[in-house]
């Protein structure tokens, strides 16, 4: 049985929400079964399952998933839209699901170029709680902390607003920091957070993270751990940090706030909770002047001397912030934050004392109906063609089988995840790439490759977001060798404007480099894709060579704001790793300073 998530049975005591959990793997097939049967139960009759169902009830379990997979096509978020607009629009017929819908999530929009309304519901709130204690409780068995200490949270909400229906809609993050949910599970994981709801909800990113630095070191000695949704935030605030220690210093000492937070509920709030403290502040004075000499090595265990780890989703799009993230934390452990989505929460993360780098999410199989598409990677062109007759289906990445459910996934093999979940999306492709790197009891655990969408492909080639990473991570330590400079972030295209077409990487870089590294660097790179379609195609001209674009320092924050200010939160914000957005693309050329050029292939 799932935890009730009713408020009033929660799981509060952290051996029996483990124990829950370890049951549902342990029966993982048979509790998947239950959640289809649930989700086509609860939702009997909506106008988007008539389609496909007409009126047949699916209750025989043993021959529900193969029914379903046969009678309801796989779909994208294209085949839902028009439902979800209805609903934004406020028909009050049940579309895509029999309880009303009164929330919708907005997804961040940095995957392809634009947000999209994602369904939200009172469940949505719940399984985010729901998965919070869980990681909490296998946290608790490796790294203990005090009951009742703080967490320092750069976390982020943006402004919500009406549908002309009437509907809240808003990032998903943004509906559960306001959620009753948000404050049950500090109470539950016994941890809470040091800045008010003012601050995270203040709508200026810059203003938050002042005032989350400025709290947190007013409260240094009380802070458990470190955290955020995602790795990019912390980065963000410690890089800020440097450059405005002194003031935050300054506050503490005379217990004021400095003339740059003019939101009035935030400063009240703020000047509400601190009082002059000189002594705390001559002590960060001194603890920031002597590792301000060493480049801010180790400054989060400095300055927080309690500290335990550092928590926030560090795979994927976010692995490239790993090296400046230990940078700053030291021999601090990294704990990988668990495994979602907008669309909904899909794995749990086991084993925290695993690096960022090996971890794997066990799927909690109450959550959502899951089914994988077994994708098999091709070499060439000519290989996707010689699969024509076999029962695979040619798509422009990768070849595809036909999906399975969670019971028939193997080791090693790579599949795209497919939901159907409690909020009214059916057989919903999501278009994560992940490997099945093992079983927790029975249930399948998962290590993310990459989001499909992102490729980088010209002509036959195909390259990921991960390839793209390795090959970026080859030249950055050319960088680093040979320069006293850091990459501080990075993005690519693929420019196929005029012929022959190729890849163009823009990097933004602080400190100083000569040309001809930056052109060690870009060659470096061009030879290391490995993509059979690639490398053909550099030998015969028919792509050109690679294009190392470096771009003035803060052209990645003003990337930043342009979805903040389309309505993205901070905390939902991923650097888009490969892009043909024309304003993104506008922005990177305008900030363009310097350009070099492959000469990998001659």
């Amino acid at each position: 049985m799932e935890p009730s998530l009713d408020k009033s049975n929660y799981y509060t005591d952290t051996d029996e929400m483990i124990n829950w959990f370890e049951k549902s793997a342990e029966n993982a097939a048979a509790v998947q079964r239950q959640t289809l049967r649930r989700i086509l139960e609860l939702n009997h009759g909506v106008e988007y399952l008539k389609k496909w169902l007409g009126d047949i009830r699916l209750q025989d379990e043993n021959a529900m998933e193969s029914l379903y997979a046969t009678m309801v096509p796989l779909a994208s978020h294209a085949d839902f839209e028009p439902y979800i607009h209805r609903i934004a629009d406020g028909e009050k017929a049940p579309l895509l699901t029999q309880d009303p819908m009164r929330t919708l999530s907005l997804s961040s929009g940095t995957t392809e170029g634009r947000q999209k309304f994602v369904p939200f519901t009172h469940h949505s709130s719940q399984t985010t709680l729901q998965i919070f204690k869980l990681a909490a409780a296998y946290r608790s068995r490796i790294y203990s902390i005090r009951e009742g200490g703080k967490v320092l949270e750069f976390i982020y909400s943006s402004k919500q607003y009406k549908t002309k229906g009437g509907l809240i809609a808003g990032t998903a993050t943004t509906h559960y920091y306001a959620s009753e949910e948000f404050k049950i599970k500090q109470q539950h994981t016994k941890s809470f957070t040091c800045s008010p709801e003012e601050v995270i909800s203040s709508g200026d990113y810059k203003q938050s993270t002042y005032c989350h630095l400025l709290l947190g070191l007013y409260y240094c000695d009380e802070i458990e751990f470190v955290t955020s949704t995602f790795a990019y935030s912390i980065v963000q605030a410690f890089r800020s940090f440097e450059e405005l220690w002194k003031e935050l210093c300054h506050d503490i000492r005379e217990g004021t706030l400095t003339s740059r937070i003019n939101i009035t509920k935030v400063r009240k709030v703020v000047l509400g909770m601190i009082v002059p403290n000189p002594e705390l502040a001559s002590r960060i004075e001194s603890i920031c002047e002597e590792v301000e000499k060493e480049n801010w090595v180790s400054i989060i265990p400095k300055l927080w001397p309690n500290v335990k780890y550092v928590y926030t989703i560090m795979t994927g799009s976010m692995q490239p912030y790993l090296n400046k993230l230990r940078h700053y934390c030291g021999d601090l452990p990294l704990v990988s934050a668990d495994y979602g989505s907008t669309e909904s929460w899909i794995g749990v993360n086991v084993e925290p004392s695993s690096p960022p780098e090996k971890v794997t999410f066990a799927i909690i199989p109450t959550f959502s109906y899951f089914e994988f598409i077994p994708l098999h990677r091709s070499k060439s062109q000519s290989y996707n063609n010689s699969h024509k007759d076999a029962n695979l289906l040619a798509n422009d990445d990768f070849i595809e089988d036909e999906p399975v459910p969670l019971s028939q996934v193997k080791i090693g093999q790579e599949y795209e995840i497919v939901l159907t979940t409690f909020t009214g999306l059916y057989r919903y492709r999501l278009g994560d790439v992940v490997e099945v790197a093992g079983f927790h009891k029975k249930t399948p655990k998962l290590n993310f490759i990459c989001r499909r969408k992102l490729i980088l492909t010209v002509n036959i080639d195909k390259n990921t977001e991960q390839d793209l990473q390795l090959v970026v991570e080859r030249g950055s330590r050319i960088l680093i060798s040979k320069s006293r400079a850091e990459l501080v972030d990075f993005t690519s295209h693929a420019n196929v404007s005029k012929r022959p077409g190729h890849y163009v990487i823009y990097w933004e870089i602080k400190g100083d480099v000569d040309e001809n590294v930056f052109g060690e660097c870009c060659r470096e790179m061009d030879a290391s894709f490995v993509d059979h379609g690639y490398v053909v195609s550099r030998k015969t001209n028919s792509i050109g060579p690679l294009e190392l674009c470096i771009v003035e320092r803060g052209t990645f924050k003003k990337i930043l704001e342009h979805f903040i200010g389309n309505g993205a939160a901070l905390s939902q914000f991923k650097t888009p790793r490969c892009t043909s957005n024309q304003v993104l693309l506008r922005i990177l050329n305008v900030c363009t300073i310097k350009r070099f050029y492959s000469t990998a292939y001659g």
